[in-house]
């Protein structure tokens, strides 16, 4: 009987971050496993925390001072406690991920004399065992390496291990620069640890926790920032209006929950950073939100506080702002612009792209909205989408091949300066401007020819060199897609010309680092498909090359059969005016020459003279 009263019993009550890990321990149903948090909600996670932190956050402040700073909620979890052995229902995902940024703060702080404490909070000990506090066997392995080494090879893994990896780095890619230091960190750390709140609900039987689980995800706990925008506006139109508006208004809520459930959120902060935000809060600690910020977080009252300069004065302009405004930015966000991301088509080629290497979807969606006008037609619309993906995917290319960070704090600044600057531009304004942007950034595509892949770009160097394949033929040989996908059969994967075998180039190198740092430079780089890449092993350049005359385009081009016999590669190199040619050797002269080749490439695709073909100049 008293089994049974237990196991009826539910608990609630708000837990820190460190209450609900330091030294626990928690099981995971295997069907909830998975982890699949993608780039959006790592940035998305990382953007609250910085703003939320930055907040409180002031330079004079002694490091006592955080214990009076304000608390940060993250939600409820749901967790079933049988007997003490604890397991997690809801909220996995976001304890994955924060476990992944506690592990990169322990990294981070390595070789420092006063580090935070925070290891305790991902693994420990319990009964003299050691394991990590989200008990889960698969991960053990990728964890471990992450934690002792920061990196871990991921290939072959199932999803969820790749994740695990992909996720930590977009986290040390998207970590904000100034709080690596040792003045700010230690703050960030007391206040992630003791600040960042949840409702922890427990209770004593998984059917009682499924329960709660399932009521809230069906009902919702409370009304999102969406629903009290909604409610606002619609007490300021006039009664015959409410019933159309509130009509309209769900049809295009459903419709963006069609892509996820949190994407009407996405729409509204895109929208209204796009096309009304105006000031910006310093690239600084401690400076107070502005404009830009507090639409991430609070759009719903932004919109109250800004009635006038939104331009919100009577009830019709409240009308005008659902009726014509909204159903006009949301439509194109869902549908013109949406559909450009998941299907290549030639007018719209950068939108496709850049779906594949993008900044933060905070800078980016609202930089796309905000060029475009209610006034523009459908074909003005597609235009100015294409040609701000094509300064995006241009200032991401730039950025990456010269080692310069998209963190979204390293660069929030400068692209919604840019939305003002664009803000509501015809074509040839705009393109004016991206021109201007992009030659004043202070580096170029020379960066290319010195470009080289590590752990943490692999991605990208398989987005660059994909680009540059199919630049080159992209009708016979795999599409761009194809390339980058990692569903098909054998999906294709990095591969490096030169063998891994430092002996056999000591002739040219006396020290190992020297190597690999040629190894890896971009020249020295294909794509093949998975198997093909690895049956090629340790064998030297010679052994490789009749193969490479079976692969795509750029591995074929080393072959000098390639120019025997293929009349468009031919015309193509000529009229481009591309210095290709083949290689009985492949040696360090060599793979430099290759990587000046693929920076002509890329100087190609992404010349400024791409804007006006846009614009059909």
């Amino acid at each position: 009987m008293q089994f049974q009263r237990i196991s009826k019993k539910i608990d609630a009550d708000d837990k820190t971050l460190k209450e609900i890990l330091h030294e626990q321990k928690y099981t995971i149903d295997y069907f909830q496993r998975e982890y699949r948090w993608e780039r959006k909600h790592v940035e998305q996670l990382i953007y609250d925390l910085e703003a939320a932190f930055a907040n409180n956050y002031n330079k004079s402040h002694e490091r006592s001072d955080v214990e009076n700073y304000n608390s940060y909620y993250l939600g409820p979890i749901v967790i079933s406690d049988k007997e003490g052995a604890l397991s997690i229902i809801d909220g996995q995902q976001r304890l994955t991920s924060l476990t992944l940024l506690l592990i990169y703060i322990y990294n981070l702080q390595k070789g420092r004399e006063k580090a935070i404490q925070v290891e305790p909070l991902v693994r420990s000990e319990k009964f003299g065992k050691p394991s990590y506090n989200l008990q889960i066997d698969d991960r053990i392995e990728c964890l471990d390496s992450l934690f002792e080494n920061g990196e871990y090879d991921a290939n072959g893994k199932d999803e969820s291990i790749q994740n695990l990896v992909v996720r930590y780095n977009d986290i040390d890619e998207l970590f904000p620069e100034d709080y690596k230091s040792e003045q700010i960190l230690p703050f960030f750390v007391d206040w992630l640890k003791e600040k960042v709140v949840f409702v922890k609900i427990v209770a004593y039987s998984d059917e009682n926790a499924y329960t709660i689980f399932e009521t809230m995800n069906d009902r919702g706990l409370n009304l999102t920032p969406t629903e009290m925008l909604k409610g606002y506006l619609l007490s300021k139109v006039p009664n015959d209006q409410k019933i159309l508006l509130n009509n309209l208004w769900k049809k295009h809520i459903g419709k963006l929950h069609e892509f996820d459930k949190f994407e009407d959120l996405e729409f509204f902060r895109a929208w209204l950073r796009g096309k009304y935000a105006e000031t910006i809060r310093p690239g600084k600690a401690g400076a107070a939100n502005e404009d830009f910020e507090k639409i991430g977080t609070r759009f719903h009252t932004w919109v109250k506080d800004k009635m006038t300069s939104i331009g919100l004065k009577k009830s019709a302009d409240y009308v005008d702002f659902i009726k014509y405004k909204m159903d006009f930015y949301v439509k194109i966000y869902y549908g013109l612009w949406s559909d450009a991301k998941n299907n290549k088509s030639k007018d719209m080629e950068h939108i496709f792209y850049l779906a594949y290497n993008t900044i933060a979807s905070s800078l980016e969606y609202p930089l796309m909205l905000a060029p475009i006008t209610t006034e523009d037609d459908n074909e003005i619309v597609r235009k100015k989408l294409n040609i701000t993906a094509r300064f995006l995917e241009t200032f991401c290319v730039l950025r990456r091949v010269n080692y310069k960070t998209l963190a979204q704090s390293s660069i929030r600044y400068t692209i919604y300066s840019l939305v003002k600057k664009v803000r509501n531009k015809n074509i040839d304004e705009l393109i004016a401007i991206y021109k201007d942007e992009l030659q004043n950034m202070g580096i170029s595509l020379k960066g290319v020819s010195n470009f080289g892949i590590h752990q943490q770009n692999k991605y990208f160097a398989k987005f660059l060199i994909a680009r540059i394949t199919t630049y080159i033929d992209d009708s016979s040989g795999p599409s761009f897609e194809t390339f980058m996908s990692n569903v098909i059969k054998k999906p294709f994967q990095v591969e490096h010309i030169w063998e891994d075998k430092y002996e056999r180039f000591k002739d040219e190198f006396e020290q190992r680092d020297n190597f690999y740092y040629y190894r890896n430079k971009i020249g020295g780089l294909l794509l093949l498909p998975k198997g093909t890449n690895q049956s090629f092993g340790d064998k030297p350049f010679i052994k490789k090359l009749p193969h490479y005359l079976k692969q795509n385009i750029l591995a074929q081009s080393l072959h000098e059969d390639t120019y025997k016999s293929n009349p468009n590669f031919l015309n193509f190199i000529r009229d481009k005016g591309l210095p290709f040619k083949s290689y009985k050797k492949f040696k360090k002269a060599e793979l430099e020459e290759r990587s000046e080749l693929y920076q002509k490439i890329c100087e190609q695709i992404y010349s400024l003279d791409g804007f006006d073909k846009i614009a059909n100049k």
